[in-house]
């Protein structure tokens, strides 16, 4: 067949807008009155195999094809369908009646490949809905495509003038239109042949508006096409059903086809008697989940405000804008955020759909869902929050699971608490929402290996053995032992003592070991073994401490500052490490060390006073022996800069011992109050960077004190430890010591 004579009176062209209930209704009224022999839908034509899946029961919409090349899962496209989509529809019908429904657009094959190719999606000089909606009168394309197509219930068939209107608006752009669309039709065209040398009956072709005049009446010569489709690169792609949700149909969330109010049009194309009155039934619900009073008389003004709108507008029925005018009036009082609720959950909304088991799918995903149906993890495409206690084993596989997911990429869930960082709680909360392209990060990670635990081990060894940096083979450490997986826990340490032996920034190795104490922590919670990792914490230990007298010499002020934070951390991990028996000799390493550099007079002043701060703290160092060598730092033969740098090392990180040592307070107090003026303006942006850490109780009780200071009133006495009723304080001492974890 060269021409289309002989296709005369047997093409019914369906120019539909994708995702459109009024297109879908008008689809299946026009399926019904013509009864093809073969359907012809607009989507990938290498999809035949999964094609029959869509009769299945099990396949619920929304779902969508998926398409990706099997050598790297993310080049990959999917192809949405909902149930009031009109393609889906036409593909029900056709199941139903028996007849064959094919894809014709170009192969999916063919799209991928050419992923890899400049850009040529459609660039079409003008939006051909936007001009009939201006034509007829409308300055929104939605409304006026909703006002004639969408809210259609008569069954009418729209397509012919459609058809007529959109190769008006096309007459002439031929030379405009990119490649890639040339290319489409002319496969279309193609198939659309085959089909009629297939039948004598009647073959439909249900398409985008914008692709019907070129399908429609005589068709030009083969030849043509088969030149314009000569040469186009393939890649070897598989295809298969995966599940989707309402709100990934939606304009908002990126998608090119998107609409701006899938649960609305699922409502249009579900409910056809009462569509209004229902709806706001619905949005009535939506509302007082939300604790907000709507009564019965809320829903029946409601219902009489949209119609009233919808007569004063000439429109067959109330539409998605009289409804949502009605419900922000009458059930919202005109709150804009009450609406939004509505919109949210209802226009909106986030239906998820299902496919049927025989879908095909990687075995990684087929471990995943039934780990999940094991452990009671629901697939919601609504946020919820799981908090669960790790003491439980059932709270334990559960996030044993969705840390291995994270490692894996797959994002399924994220920690929402610190809680478990640095203490070893037993909590743990996580915020969980599956969202429909987690099939493609799936399928990605599927390389690693069949199952979860398979694959998150040999994905964490091969991260570990390919950084270059310290701190993300520490990081791999942590996430190995959160996900337990203890086939990966022996080869991330080898890799970590390599990276450890490779690095002399002695930043870097300090910066390595809270990850590691943590990591000591977090197996202490899970029952994990972890003494091999308190050796590699000793060993890092010794290294800082042997580079650490090299480190702090000679450091310019930012230097100093970034040490003193990287400092900082070491020591709280230490000390939280120290109170296990397994991490005593490596804290009492660090705290000989610090004891060494407290005693250095070439070292900046942030960190020497912030040394001496740590040792006082720790009880290594007297705090009258602290205050003297405070007192001795502000002493004459020192710039004012240096000792204000001293001064915020020592007194950063709290407020409470300046409201309780009125001696280091006066000192302090002296000092200040001595500075010459120019010396004050140097050192007061200092001063006021540190007494800005402190909270503002911290600041009101030191204020006071330092009136005190100045009224002339004597210090409270210090009462000597032989005062003390050690008998009574042994009680009070034993809840301490429980709460801090160290009884």
């Amino acid at each position: 067949m060269t021409g289309g004579q002989a296709a005369t009176g047997r093409v019914a062209v369906l120019g539909i807008r994708h995702h459109g209930p009024g297109s879908a209704r008008s689809v299946l009224a026009e399926l019904d009155r013509i009864r093809p022999a073969i359907v012809l839908i607009e989507g990938p034509a290498d999809a035949a195999a999964v094609l029959g899946l869509a009769a299945d029961p099990a396949m619920r919409p929304p779902v969508a094809l998926l398409a990706y090349a099997p050598d790297a899962p993310r080049v990959s496209a999917f192809w949405p369908f909902a149930v009031f989509s009109p393609e889906w529809q036409a593909l029900a019908w056709a199941a139903a009646h028996g007849v064959p429904a094919r894809f014709c657009d170009l192969p999916a094959a063919v799209m991928l490949a050419e992923q890899d190719a400049v850009d040529e999606s459609p660039g079409l000089q003008h939006d051909p809905v936007a001009l009939l909606a201006g034509a007829a009168g409308f300055d929104d394309p939605e409304r006026w495509w909703d006002h004639v197509i969408e809210s259609r219930l008569d069954g009418r068939s729209p397509f012919a003038a459609l058809t007529d209107a959109i190769a008006e608006l096309r007459d002439g752009d031929a030379d405009h239109e990119p490649p890639s669309e040339r290319r489409r039709e002319a496969h279309m065209r193609q198939v659309l042949r085959a089909a009629l040398r297939e039948t004598d009956g009647t073959v439909a072709v249900v398409c985008g508006a914008w692709h019907a005049p070129a399908l429609a009446g005589t068709l030009p010569p083969a030849s043509a096409d088969a030149a314009l489709l000569r040469g186009m690169r393939r890649r070897k792609v598989t295809l298969t059903w995966v599940p989707w949700t309402h709100s990934r149909l939606a304009a908002a969330s990126g998608y090119g086809a998107g609409i701006t109010s899938p649960g609305w049009y699922h409502h249009l194309f579900t409910t056809p008697e009462q569509t209004v009155v229902r709806w706001l039934t619905r949005v009535a619900g939506v509302l007082r989940r939300r604790d907000l009073p709507v009564s019965t008389a809320h829903v029946i003004e409601a219902a009489r405000l949209a119609e009233a709108l919808a007569a004063l507008r000439a429109r067959p029925l109330a539409g998605l804008a009289e409804v949502s005018e009605a419900t922000k009036s009458v059930m919202c009082d005109g709150d804009e955020i009450a609406a939004a609720f509505v919109t949210r959950d209802l226009v909106v909304g986030e239906l998820l759909g299902a496919v049927p088991a025989s879908a095909p799918a990687v075995p990684l995903e087929a471990d995943l869902r039934a780990q999940a149906r094991a452990l009671r993890l629901k697939i919601d495409p609504v946020e919820n929050t799981l908090a669960l206690d790790l003491r439980s084993a059932t709270g334990r596989a559960r996030s044993v699971l969705l840390h291995r997911l994270t490692l894996l990429g797959i994002g399924w869930g994220s920690v929402t608490d610190d809680q478990v960082r640095g203490t070893g709680t037993f909590h743990e909360t996580w915020a969980l929402r599956w969202r429909p392209e987690l099939a493609v990060a799936i399928i990605d990670a599927a390389s690693w290996g069949t199952t979860v635990a398979i694959a998150a081990s040999a994905k964490i060894t091969s991260t570990a053995a390919s950084a270059q940096q310290l701190g993300a083979v520490t990081a791999a450490v942590e996430q190995v032992l959160l996900a337990d997986l203890p086939d990966a826990l022996a080869p991330v340490l080898r890799a970590l003592d390599q990276r450890a032996a490779a690095d002399s920034d002695v930043a870097h190795l300090m910066a390595a070991i809270p990850p590691l104490v943590r990591a000591v922590r977090y197996g202490d919670v899970r029952g994990t073994g972890t003494g091999a990792l308190s050796a590699v914490i000793g060993a890092l230990t010794a290294r800082v401490c042997a580079g650490l007298p090299a480190a702090v010499s000679g450091l310019a002020d930012d230097a100093a500052a970034r040490l003193r934070a990287v400092l900082d951390r070491m020591h709280g991990a230490l000390a939280l490490h120290g109170r296990d028996e397994r991490g005593r000799d490596a804290y009492d390493r660090w705290i000989g060390e610090l004891s060494v550099l407290a005693g250095r007079r070439d070292v900046h002043g942030l960190l020497l006073g912030r040394v001496v701060r740590l040792l006082a703290d720790a009880g290594a160092l007297p705090m009258p022996e602290a205050a003297r060598r405070f007192a001795a730092r502000l002493s004459v033969g020192i710039p004012a800069a240096g000792k204000a740098a001293w001064a915020e090392g020592f007194l950063s990180g709290g407020g409470l011992l300046l409201v309780h040592d009125r001696d280091l307070l006066r000192v302090l107090d002296d000092w200040v109050a001595s500075l010459p003026g120019q010396d004050f303006m140097d050192v007061l942006p200092l001063l006021r960077r540190t007494f800005g850490e402190y909270s503002a109780p911290e600041r009101a009780n030191i204020a006071a004190a330092a009136r005190q200071l100045s009224d002339g009133a004597p210090a409270p006495a210090r009462r000597d430890d032989d005062s003390l009723d050690a008998g009574r304080a042994v009680g009070a001492l034993r809840t301490v010591a429980a709460i801090l974890g160290a009884a």
